[in-house]
């Protein structure tokens, strides 16, 4: 070893241990410790707008005000979307069409919404819609009937438009019929969002609208009591989904502010804790309260302000998976995300660190790379410890090669775009990150 060199790591570790001194010294913490080192104290507060102009009703029994949020609206006839026959068999479309008869608030009703929504259900809504003069949209559900509205809405307030243009993004929708949202899953965040995902089964592609005001919801119904029926899976799934939507704002490769940074740790602190809670106490009103508001906050763009859009990576590769192989979207995300990270982080380390520290409490050191992947599997065990899965192979996909190219060629546009901000991805890298992940 040269001399200098050996210098060198005599004057590094001398100097560390000096910060370290001071810092017990003048109590300072290992996440301003990290925040300091990474120089998140030195930056110009970016510019941002926000908007969210969603009515939130949130509490036990809220479902019951539904009647007097849609004479607010001054709409005639509205038709009510929902899912599977859980929301038959819970009585659930029963209590809403005896309230909106009481009300003397007329309906139709179209049930039959699959996670991952197919456009073939949002062109048989805009049909239905059309021939009944509905007016307003009501969604009761989660995100898959909510963006399943949405599209309706798009459909039908752009008569002169074929709707899926909005998703192939070869068009933009000058207008979108009022949706209102009952929601019984916590996860998307689509009753507050202005996005909206649709499935085409011809293909199986899964593509989002461009991001949209006029699709936000008029009001959300918030009654964390309506998830209290959802399987354990599901549930979990949804708890990832919610973290992603604040993640995938969280890693940036730009500087953010440290308010919003704060914020978005907090949310992600809160559903982990929550989410193991329910984990062994499905019942548990106040943690399915939490997860259902940190779910909303997650998705309305607050945890966006000063990031500069976020990048959207993750959720770009898993909306292949869903369209393609039908997975739940969430569980979809967990395999992937270790994969992503361990392939992008190098391209900002100190940005892992950060979360590593503040989000699970693991000492910063001087090593970010170490710490920030401390953090990456310390979120991958979190996942382990609802059972969500961490490969493609726990997803229940063995894929080949060939199904790993088709997947990353599609997810390209047929290798014709790049992904993330974080670290722009190219065809080739999306077919690494899914070898990567299998």
């Amino acid at each position: 070893m040269h001399p200098d060199f050996f210098y060198a790591i005599i004057i590094t570790v001398l100097l560390m241990q000096t910060i370290q001194f001071y810092c017990l010294f003048l109590n300072i913490s290992d996440r301003s410790l990290c925040l300091i080192l990474n120089k998140e104290y030195y930056y110009i507060m970016r510019s941002f707008e926000y908007y969210t102009p969603t009515k939130v009703i949130f509490g036990k029994d809220t479902h019951l005000k539904v009647a007097t949020l849609l004479k607010e609206q001054h709409c005639k006839k509205v038709l009510i979307h929902y899912g599977g026959h859980s929301a038959i068999k819970s009585g659930l479309i029963d209590e809403i069409r005896s309230v909106l008869d009481e009300a003397g608030i007329a309906y139709v009703t179209l049930g039959g919404v699959v996670p991952n929504p197919r456009l073939s259900k949002v062109r048989e809504g805009i049909e239905l819609c059309r021939r009944e003069n509905v007016d307003f949209l009501l969604a009761v559900g989660g995100g898959s009937v909510i963006d399943s509205c949405k599209a309706i809405g798009y459909g039908l307030a752009n008569p002169e438009t074929d709707v899926w243009n909005f998703f192939l993004r070869t068009e933009t929708p000058k207008a979108c019929l009022p949706v209102g949202v009952i929601l019984t899953i916590a996860a998307s965040g689509s009753e507050m969002s202005n996005s909206c995902v649709i499935t085409n089964e011809d293909g199986w592609l899964k593509r989002s609208t461009a991001r949209n005001d006029l699709c936000r919801p008029r009001f959300a119904i918030l009654n964390p009591r309506l998830t209290y029926t959802l399987p354990q899976y599901q549930t979990e799934s949804g708890c990832v989904d919610i973290l992603m939507h604040t993640m995938e704002r969280y890693f940036v490769n730009i500087e953010t502010m440290e308010i919003t940074d704060s914020i978005s740790e907090s949310l992600m602190q809160t559903v982990i804790y929550n989410s193991r809670i329910l984990l062994k106490e499905p019942d548990n009103y106040t943690a399915r309260a939490e997860i259902m508001w940190a779910g909303s906050l997650s998705h309305n763009g607050l945890t966006g302000c000063g990031t500069g859009g976020g990048d959207w990576a993750c959720h770009q590769l898993e909306h292949e998976l869903g369209g393609t192989y039908d997975v739940a979207h969430g569980a979809g995300l967990a395999a992937l995300w270790g994969s992503w990270a361990r392939y992008v982080y190098d391209a900002n380390p100190e940005r892992f660190a950060q979360f590593a520290t503040n989000v699970f409490e693991i000492p910063c050191s001087i090593d970010f790379n170490k710490t920030a992947l401390a953090g990456i599997e310390a979120m991958e065990d979190y996942f382990r410890s609802i059972q969500m899965p961490t490969s493609l192979h726990e997803l229940g996909l063995d894929l080949t090669e060939k199904d790993i190219h088709d997947l990353a060629f599609k997810c390209s546009y047929e290798d014709t775009r790049t992904i993330g901000v974080f670290k722009q991805l190219n065809m080739k890298d999306m077919e690494k990150i899914y070898l990567a992940a299998r």
